[in-house]
């Protein structure tokens, strides 16, 4: 699975770059953002990470989702946005990376 953890601390762009990566690689990601800090980073991440990938022919979808999270013992709700490309995306002009991709950006303590 290609999570992609957010803080409220996360940069923005750090994030939209670690989520038009795993896009472009796996044609598939998903956000997780605990608070309303994180959840606002994610957003700003996402609308960065279309404009990245509607360059390359790329256009997602997004659905947002409620998601369990246990940390410290402690069950704590969390918003996952699940990113699909559309249907008219075109991966055939993306060029592979030979740099891996972060999928983790800047969520302390977790």
């Amino acid at each position: 699975m290609n999570l992609i953890k957010v803080s409220a601390d996360s940069r923005t762009a750090a994030v939209a770059g670690a989520i038009a990566g795993v896009m472009r690689e796996h044609h598939h990601a998903e956000v997780q953002a605990i608070g309303a800090g994180a959840v606002n980073q994610a957003v700003k991440a996402l609308v960065l990470a279309t404009g990245y990938l509607r360059n390359d022919g790329i256009y997602v979808t997004c659905v947002p989702e409620f998601s369990d999270v246990t940390i410290d013992d402690k069950v704590r709700t969390a918003i996952k946005l699940v990113i699909e490309p559309s249907p008219n995306s075109d991966f055939s002009a993306v060029r592979l990376s030979t740099r891996a991709h972060t999928v983790r950006a800047e969520m302390p303590g977790v």
